[in-house]
């Protein structure tokens, strides 16, 4: 069964979720894991994609943005829809809403930062009433100084 954690952030700044889910990838991806970065929309993929050129600045994480019909050759990928069939390890979710696929992945990652508290409990509630194991991790001081 897919194991969801919910990284739970003190940060106020919505940017704080895309740098941790850049963080997070870059370890999961060091474990070995591939990784599909779920995006909210194309131009969110872009964003990404860029900001993973320069965060965090001290190492460098091969990714790419999902072609469709193309086979992936990074072990993350960046994309708005439906992963490649070859993707089900790590799903990071910074899409608005839990994608209908979620459940194909090992795990799942829902990243939470404090002004969207609302939001993350209506996801937590979802994964609960389904009977999905939850792991919850509250990070104050997670970003490198």
């Amino acid at each position: 069964m897919t194991r969801i954690d919910f990284y739970i952030l003190s940060d106020r700044d919505a940017d704080a979720r895309e740098r941790f889910a850049c963080r997070l990838a870059n370890k999961a991806v060091q474990a070995g894991q591939r990784v599909h970065l779920h995006a909210s929309t194309e131009a969110h993929c872009k964003a990404l994609d860029e900001l993973l050129w320069h965060y965090p600045d001290h190492q460098f994480l091969p990714h790419e943005i999902q072609q469709q019909g193309c086979e992936q050759s990074t072990p993350l990928v960046i994309h708005h829809q439906q992963p490649a069939a070859d993707m089900d390890q790590v799903l990071i979710n910074l899409g608005t809403s839990i994608p209908d696929f979620f459940g194909r992945f090992d795990r799942v990652a829902e990243i939470v930062v404090a002004s969207e508290s609302a939001q993350g409990r209506e996801r937590y509630r979802f994964y609960r009433d389904r009977g999905y194991p939850l792991f919850h991790h509250e990070l104050d001081d997670w970003e490198e100084k």
